[in-house]
């Protein structure tokens, strides 16, 4: 990332290497058809060309600035599709700024490739013990990137409702997770 920061192309290279079947993968669970997947794919790494600034070189953990980075701009992507015709937010840097890149705060964990791969079989686990309304609830907030309220209307459910469910299925999570 630091040889990116001086805009040293092969760096680039080797990172799209290293990781863009991995962040593929994030954006085809999200991205309708391959072609559009590609495109996102391709504009992720342009971001991060554009934008390695905004990496904290210091304390930022590549794999998750990586992997959110792709699953905000393919998340965008769907609701940009999806309000076809609807008045849509202008994207411009400060939006890509606000919405597209990742910020996390400085004392959170790190989490890398390995850890991921890992901790995945935990991860499942814990999905498995939960209802299908909260799985189905985290899969629009997640992976369709439905807002709280759009959910709440697709399902035809109170907005409290929604938010519950999904509170309830993340602290699931959390506490299965720091269980284990």
């Amino acid at each position: 990332m630091r040889e990116i920061a001086q805009f040293e192309s092969r760096a680039l290279e080797e990172l799209y290497e290293r990781y863009s079947s991995l962040l593929y993968t994030v954006i085809k669970k999200i991205s309708p058809d391959q072609a559009t997947s590609e495109q996102i794919l391709i504009e992720v790494f342009v971001i991060i060309w554009r934008k390695i600034n905004k990496f904290d070189l210091n304390n930022g953990n590549v794999f998750s600035w990586l992997v959110t980075l792709a699953r905000n701009k393919a998340v965008d992507s769907l609701r940009r599709e999806r309000s076809a015709g609807a008045t849509v937010q202008f994207y411009d840097d400060d939006y890509e700024d606000y919405f597209i890149l990742p910020s996390f705060p400085n004392d959170m964990d790190s989490l890398d490739f390995n850890t991921a791969f890992t901790i995945k079989p935990k991860i499942e686990q814990a999905l498995s013990k939960l209802t299908d309304t909260q799985k189905y609830v985290l899969h629009l907030a997640y992976y369709e990137g439905y807002a709280i309220d759009e959910i709440s209307d697709k399902l035809n459910v109170p907005v409290e409702t929604v938010r519950g469910k999904i509170m309830t299925a993340l602290s699931s999570l959390r506490d299965y997770l720091v269980g284990e």
